[in-house]
């Protein structure tokens, strides 16, 4: 009898236990979706958009002129959201000497749209979300580009490395830089479509 009162007694713990948390769950998680509403809120009122972000970093100075040569300011400003693959001022130098220059004349335009646009995806993926994907889909994650081709996403000593159409290979070396429409993580290599 005494064995019969004591498992009723857990018994009953148990579901007061359970009913309490189930509560508390609840209440954390409106609790967490307000929070995170009013984070995103403060974040987008804090950043500007992509280009603004990029603008105000001068790391970007060579990217934000091709973005302005492209006519893409206004797209990338847009609502979005966007993950951009930005390459840095280092990146651009990689190219062989005069690359740039040609690639910012009017004549060339849309083949600098074509470039500039491979380095964006619709939709903001943060760096836990590139990595998960990865490690998701047996180590390669392969993404379609705003411009229509593919990049693939993979790890390599524990770094996010993109492999673009024609083989070369870029790695993010920033990862997570918010705007109010997407995402921008710092590339060391400007990729290429085909």
């Amino acid at each position: 009898m005494k064995l019969v009162k004591t498992i009723s007694a857990f018994a009953l713990l148990g579901a007061i236990v359970t009913s309490c948390g189930e509560k508390k769950t609840a209440d954390t998680t409106d609790m967490a979706d307000t929070t995170t509403v009013a984070m995103d809120t403060m974040a987008v009122a804090e950043t500007g958009t992509i280009v603004d972000v990029a603008a105000g970093n001068a790391d970007f100075s060579t990217l934000v002129a091709a973005v302005k040569a492209a006519g893409l300011v206004e797209t990338l400003s847009g609502a979005g959201p966007f993950t951009v693959f930005a390459p840095n001022n280092a990146a651009f130098d990689k190219l062989p000497a005069g690359t740039v220059d040609s690639l910012l004349k009017p004549e060339n335009v849309e083949m600098l749209k074509s470039i500039l646009t491979y380095h964006v995806v619709a939709g903001k993926f943060d760096a836990a979300a590139v990595i998960e994907a990865i490690n998701g889909n047996k180590g390669k994650y392969t993404v379609t580009t705003v411009q229509g081709e593919k990049i693939d996403l993979s790890l390599k000593d524990g770094k996010v490395m993109l492999t673009d159409a024609k083989g070369g290979m870029s790695a993010v070396i920033l990862a997570d830089v918010a705007a109010s429409n997407g995402v921008i993580h710092a590339i060391d290599t400007v990729i290429m479509p085909k």
